[in-house]
C-alpha cells in the first residue's frame, strides 16, 4: 500500500473518531438548556434530575472531542504540508476564529455547568448553559465553513501557487456552506435524540421509572420525531446544491456511470469501476431522475464524463461512495420509523415495553453510524481533489516513509479502539448507577421528587 492512501486512511480513522464527540455535544449543550428552562418555567425537580445526569455525559464527550481534535492538528503538518502551504492563508484564520470564539467560551462556561450550580444564581446557571451551547454551535460553524469551502471554493484568487483571500464572506458563505451547516446541525440532533432514548429505555429496562428519566426519554423520542422529516427535506436540498457544484459526487452516490435522462434510483448493486458498469443491480425505473431533478425525464450526469482522454480518472472512487450514502439513508429511514412510532406509543403517560425499550437501546449509536456515513459520502466523494479545483490529494501529500506512517496509524487504530470501548462502557455505568440509584430510593422509601445527583458527583 502506498503512502499516500495510508495517510488518507489515517486522518479518516483521525477524522472518524474525533467527529463522533462534537456530534454529540452540538446539541446536547441546547437540550440540556431545555432542560433548565423547563426547570425554571416549572419549578419540578425532574427537569433538574435529567439536566444533571446528562450534564456528565456532555462532559465527557466534550474531553473526548478536545483531546481527538488535537492529533488531527498535527497531521497537517507530518502528512499534508502542501494543504498549509497552498492554502493557509485561508483555512488557518478559520480554524483560528474557532478556537478564539468557540473553544474558549466553551471551556470557560463549562465549569459553571458542572460545578456552579450551588454556588451561583440560577439565572447566572442558565446563562453558562446558554454560553455552552452556542458556543458548540459557533465551533460547528467555523468547522463545517472551512470544509465547504474545500468543496466549494469561492473568494479567493491563486498568486504564484498559492490562494489569498478576497472576500471573506464569499469564502465563510460559500454556495454550499449553508446547507452543509444544517444538516451537520440536525444529524447532531438525531445522534443526541437517539442517544438519550437509548440510555433513558436502557435505564427503564435496569427499573428506573423516575420522573427525571421518564422525561429524558420522552424528549428523545419526540426530538427525534420532529427532527428527521426536516433532516430528509435538508437532505434533498443539499443534494440538489450537491449535483449543481460536485455533479461527479452525486454520479457517484447514484453509481450512474452514463449521463442521460430516465435514470433508475440503484437501491443495491456492486459497482465496477474497471469495467464501468453495475453488477446485480436492483433499481426503479427513472427513480434518481425523479428525485434529483424532480422529473423522471430529467437528466443525470454519469461517471463517464469525468474520465479524461488519457483514461485518467477524475471522479471518487465509486463503490465507497455508493455503499457509504446508501447506509445514511438506510439508518435515517430506520430513524424515522422508530421515532415516530415510540412517540405514539409513549402518547399521553403510555409506559414503555420491553421490546421497544430494547429497540430503543439498539438505536442509541445510530446517529454515529448515519454521520460517519454521511462524512464518508462527503469526505470520499471529494476526490481526487483536496480543494475542488485548487488542490489534489497527492499535491498535499508529503514524501514520509510507508513504514512511518503505517506504524503511526496502527498505533491511532489501537488507542482509539480503547477509548471508544471505554467511552461506550463509561456510558452504560453511569446510566446502570443511575438506574440503580433511582430504583433503589423508589424501593425502599418511594420516589421523592429532587435532585438526585449533582453533576461533580
Amino acid at each position: 500500500m502506498d503512502a499516500i492512501t495510508l495517510a488518507r486512511m489515517q486522518f479518516g480513522a483521525n477524522i472518524s473518531f474525533h467527529i463522533l464527540f462534537p456530534t454529540i455535544t452540538i446539541a446536547l449543550g441546547w437540550v440540556l438548556l431545555y432542560f433548565k428552562m423547563a426547570y425554571a418555567r416549572s419549578g419540578d425537580s425532574k427537569w433538574m434530575d435529567a439536566y444533571f445526569f446528562w450534564v456528565k455525559i456532555f462532559a465527557l464527550s466534550f474531553a473526548m472531542g478536545v483531546v481527538s481534535g488535537i492529533t488531527m492538528s498535527f497531521q497537517f503538518g507530518t502528512n499534508w504540508p502542501g494543504y498549509m502551504e497552498r492554502v493557509g492563508n485561508i483555512a488557518g484564520p478559520l480554524l483560528a476564529y474557532e478556537v478564539l470564539t468557540a473553544f474558549f467560551l466553551e471551556a470557560v462556561f463549562l465549569g459553571i455547568m458542572l460545578f456552579g450550580f450551588s454556588r451561583v444564581s440560577n439565572r447566572v446557571h442558565t446563562i453558562a448553559t446558554f454560553l455552552v451551547a452556542f458556543g458548540t454551535t459557533v465551533s460547528a460553524f467555523w468547522i463545517i465553513a472551512l470544509n465547504s469551502w474545500m468543496q466549494t471554493p469561492t473568494g479567493f484568487e491563486m498568486r504564484d501557487g498559492v490562494a489569498h483571500a478576497t472576500d471573506w464572506f464569499a469564502i465563510v458563505f460559500n454556495p454550499s456552506m449553508p446547507y452543509r451547516l444544517v444538516h451537520m446541525l440536525l444529524a447532531s440532533g438525531l445522534t443526541v435524540s437517539f442517544l438519550i432514548a437509548g440510555l433513558s429505555a436502557f435505564r427503564w429496562l435496569r427499573s428506573d421509572r423516575s420522573p427525571g428519566n421518564r422525561v429524558a426519554l420522552k424528549t428523545g423520542t419526540t426530538l427525534a420525531a420532529i427532527l428527521i422529516p426536516i433532516q430528509i427535506y435538508a437532505g434533498d436540498l443539499h443534494g440538489l446544491n450537491t449535483l449543481e457544484h460536485q455533479p461527479a459526487k452525486v454520479a457517484a452516490m447514484e453509481a450512474n456511470w452514463t449521463t442521460q435522462s430516465n435514470v433508475p434510483l440503484v437501491l443495491f448493486a456492486i459497482p465496477d469501476q474497471e469495467t464501468r458498469e453495475n453488477k446485480f443491480e436492483v433499481a426503479i425505473p427513472n427513480g434518481a431522475s425523479l428525485i434529483l431533478k424532480h422529473d423522471p425525464d430529467g437528466v443525470v450526469p454519469g461517471l463517464n464524463d469525468f474520465v479524461a482522454a488519457d483514461g485518467t480518472i477524475n471522479h471518487p472512487p465509486v463503490a465507497p461512495v455508493f455503499f457509504a450514502f446508501r447506509i445514511m439513508v438506510g439508518v435515517g429511514l430506520a430513524m424515522l420509523v422508530v421515532s415516530w412510532f415510540a412517540t405514539w406509543y409513549l402518547r399521553n403517560g403510555r409506559d414503555l415495553r420491553p421490546w421497544l425499550a430494547w429497540i430503543l437501546v439498539g438505536m442509541a449509536f445510530s446517529g454515529w453510524i448515519a454521520t460517519l456515513a454521511g462524512w464518508y459520502t462527503t469526505e470520499i466523494g471529494r476526490q481526487p481533489w483536496l480543494v475542488t479545483g485548487v488542490l489534489t490529494t497527492s499535491q498535499a501529500a508529503s514524501d514520509v516513509a510507508v513504514g512511518m506512517i503505517a506504524s503511526t496509524f496502527i498505533a491511532y487504530l489501537v488507542v482509539y479502539a480503547g477509548l471508544i470501548i471505554a467511552y461506550i462502557a463509561t456510558l452504560m455505568y453511569v446510566s446502570d448507577k443511575a438506574a440503580r440509584q433511582s430504583s433503589g430510593a423508589q424501593s425502599d422509601k418511594g420516589y421523592q421528587p429532587g435532585f438526585s445527583s449533582s453533576p461533580a458527583e
